[in-house]
């Protein structure tokens, strides 16, 4: 039988430890903070790559990479920046066994080592613009880890672009956003709040950041996405101008944008139950584990005579599956650990079955079973994959709206976030009220959503206000 997690409602921090470790997603590296990504937890990354390169590549985007170190001088050339980044960095000093001259911060974003290099690669208008995404490592030396949603070391992409024009740069970080919210919501199955970043949280270095986020099982908040208008704060740091149409010379307009594998985390805490994990069909690496039964040779050589024709109909159709044959394991014990790895759907084909030229389907997400014909298993075994990836979104935005309250005073507010939840409230405070709020409550503004046009009275200030924000506690 295979092992058991911790309920969610006993703990729902060992929850997601168990399920990111049973599953066999991630363990933890040999130095303190780090993270070992497993095959079947890199296989999801991977689905979620592939999409995302695809989407960044119609959109005219190519992929370069660009070096791991970056000169302290470089870093220092951006104040805001560097002062946002200085106490996560990691810094080199020796290099073969002799003091450098110079020491090198290991890549905690790449911001200042493109900009260098667009200085040599940018002269004129007819150099722009330059539409540029990376897929890295990164380094960043958090106090507090845990696996995929905070780590010393992770995997992300990072686009950096530059622009003739304030209105060009600030348009491609808006359509980056979007490439993320149907990232989160049409593929990932998870809803997200669209907006921008208030000051004090924006990126730093940034003129406004802009944000996608998601209330993962507990209500708490996940940052899943965000993309920056840098302004000319980079082009000016590193002298990055061109030659315009009228030959005059300007500074460059920059945008940068990113996602990591943070994104597993919040795959794993908004869709996971008791049992392990739920995958959304779309990222699935196996979206159907096939589980043969059989206990004699007699019914092995008959069930086994049908594996063969049944693979190649799910093949026919492009649903990645797996047939789990290993005799070495009981079919309970595969239930419970194909339940554990979250693969929407379990067919199960026994001598019974091959009789009655039948499958029985099982679904992850709400362990409903049926049984259906052979001859059409492909054909039913899509339909019902899309109807989980609807389901799960469906579910999970249900879940997000039931716990999203607005409220009209501090006292209200206090009590939902103290419950767990969203607040979608009037907001006319200023960075300091901002910050009362986070240490009274530990809740910051997650995002200011896009195109608002109500009017109100702000629950903090009483101020009159035509600005929403949502507030959460957030990982």
């Amino acid at each position: 039988m295979a092992e058991s997690v911790t309920k969610r409602s006993e703990d729902y921090s060992k929850w997601y430890t168990d399920v990111v470790q049973m599953a066999e997603l991630a363990d933890y590296g040999p130095v303190k903070g780090t993270m070992v990504i497993r095959p079947y937890g890199y296989a999801i990354w991977e689905s979620i790559r592939n999409i995302c390169d695809r989407m960044f590549k119609e959109t005219g985007h190519v992929n370069a990479y660009f070096p791991l170190f970056i000169p302290e001088s470089f870093m220092k050339k951006e104040a805001e920046h560097v002062e946002g980044f200085a106490p996560e960095c990691a810094v080199v000093t020796i290099g073969g066994g002799k003091q450098l001259e110079e020491p090198l911060y290991v890549r905690p974003t790449s911001e200042t080592i493109i900009w260098s290099m667009y200085k040599k690669w940018i002269k004129s208008y007819r150099d722009l613009p330059l539409l540029i995404n990376q897929w890295a490592n990164i380094v960043r030396w958090e106090m507090r880890t845990r696996l995929f949603l905070r780590t010393t070391e992770f995997l992300w992409q990072e686009g950096h672009t530059a622009h003739a024009t304030a209105e060009e740069a600030e348009a491609e970080a808006m359509k980056m956003l979007e490439v993320y919210r149907i990232l989160a919501e049409d593929y990932l199955a998870m809803p997200v709040y669209v907006g921008r970043k208030s000051d004090s949280e924006k990126f730093a270095g940034a003129v406004r950041t802009y944000a996608i986020e998601a209330m993962m099982g507990d209500k708490k908040a996940l940052q899943s996405g965000t993309s920056h208008f840098l302004g000319q704060n980079f082009a000016k740091a590193f002298d990055v101008t061109f030659l315009n149409k009228e030959n005059k010379l300007e500074y460059v307009w920059a945008s940068s944008w990113g996602v990591s594998t943070r994104l597993i985390g919040g795959v794993i805490m908004c869709h996971g139950d008791d049992k392990g994990l739920i995958l959304p069909p779309k990222i699935a690496p196996h979206q159907v584990v096939v589980i043969p039964i059989w206990k004699s040779d007699e019914e092995k050589s008959l069930v086994k005579g049908k594996l063969e024709s049944l693979g190649a109909e799910l093949k026919a159709k492009n649903i990645r599956y797996f047939i789990d044959d290993n005799e070495q394991a009981t079919p309970g014990w595969k239930f419970n650990q194909w339940e554990m790895k979250g693969v929407p759907v379990r067919v199960e084909i026994g001598p019974k079955d091959v009789q009655k030229n039948q499958i029985v389907v099982v679904r992850r997400d709400i362990k409903d079973k049926q049984f259906i014909p052979m001859d059409n298993a492909g054909d039913v075994i899509v339909t019902l994959l899309e109807t989980i990836q609807k389901d799960l979104f469906n579910r999970a935005l249900e879940f997000r709206n039931q716990n999203t309250f607005p409220v009209s005073n501090y006292e209200e507010f206090k009590k939902i976030i103290d419950d767990g939840g969203f607040v979608k409230a009037f907001w006319a405070g200023s960075a300091a009220d901002e910050v009362k709020i986070k240490e009274d409550t530990k809740a910051t503004i997650r995002c200011i959503p896009l195109n608002q046009t109500e009017k109100g009275v702000c629950f903090f200030t009483g101020k009159p206000s035509d600005t929403i924000a949502i507030f959460a506690r957030a990982y």
